[in-house]
């Protein structure tokens, strides 16, 4: 998976959002304000960082050399995947949909509605533009 891809992906996750709060080394996706995903972007190289479940992230550092404990990160929750090529893109998405799931899992009611609204809003908006695409841009 490359940069563009991997960023196409990261952004399509509902509600994602792009942060530096780290610097610009560091693009930082977060889904209603939490992080879900970490890439060093310039590095070659790239590196993701994603959250995981400590029994799979054990699994996946095992089976996998690409996979690593998370690079400044909690070292239970979370793996640093470095993009050589080793991986197929499949599980690349896989460990980002997982990552993704599990921050949207321990977010507080009230914040896992607004994302569902802001979720639905964005499937509307989506079928009505297939539907009824611009004839000029």
């Amino acid at each position: 998976m490359d940069f563009e891809q991997l960023k196409k992906y990261l952004f399509d996750k509902p509600d994602s959002t792009l942060e530096f709060p780290f610097g610009t080394d560091t693009m930082v996706f977060k889904v209603m304000g939490k992080m879900f995903a970490l890439v060093a972007w310039q590095d070659d190289p790239l590196r993701l960082s994603l959250k995981c479940d400590p029994d799979l992230s054990l699994h996946l550092r095992e089976v996998h050399a690409a996979i690593t404990p998370g690079y400044h990160l909690s070292k239970i929750h979370w793996n640093t995947v470095t993009l050589n090529g080793t991986l197929d893109d499949e599980l690349i998405t896989e460990m980002i949909d997982h990552s993704y799931h599990s921050v949207v899992a321990l977010l507080p009611k009230r914040l896992k509605n607004q994302l569902q609204k802001n979720s639905a809003k964005a499937e509307k908006a989506r079928q009505e533009w297939n539907a009824n695409p611009p004839t000029e841009i």
